[in-house]
């Protein structure tokens, strides 16, 4: 009972072939001649991090003066209410160390603030080590403490 004109049509529907994705072809490359050249010497920046000289844009400081400080944040920030810790502590580091190192211009670095800001702003820890490091200039920045 099948009718002769739809088997007809079936017949005539030509078979679609899937063809594989052409890939491109693997070119080995040379070595260019400004990688065949020696890296530069490596320096010590004011983070105490080796660095390749002109990668970064943190600049080597001439220190004056160094300090390693622990600052109780529990006692200075916990006084405030949940929603302002964090910030508060953030000021309160700020003004811990521009009173010991006797500087106005005091500068936090992004792993300290990290640091602070880690479990968010509710909660930022009760003690906080940093190495504090004092340029010629009078300026002071705010480091983790090396251990």
């Amino acid at each position: 009972m099948s009718n002769p004109e739809k088997e007809e049509e079936i017949a005539t529907v030509p078979e679609t072939v899937e063809e594989e994705p052409q890939t491109p072809p693997v070119v080995e490359s040379t070595p260019v001649e400004s990688e065949l050249e020696e890296k530069p010497a490596e320096s010590v920046s004011a983070a105490g991090k080796e660095e390749v000289e002109g990668e970064t844009g943190e600049e080597e400081i001439e220190v004056v003066e160094e300090k390693t400080y622990t600052i109780p944040i529990g006692k200075l920030g916990y006084t405030t209410d949940r929603g302002h810790r964090a910030p508060r502590a953030v000021r309160d580091v700020k003004k811990y160390v521009s009173r010991h190192m006797k500087s106005d211009e005091v500068s936090i670095s992004n792993e300290i603030n990290a640091t602070i800001w880690a479990r968010g702003i509710n909660k930022p820890p009760r003690k906080i080590v940093v190495r504090a490091v004092k340029d010629k200039e009078g300026k002071v920045v705010v480091y983790p403490a090396k251990t």
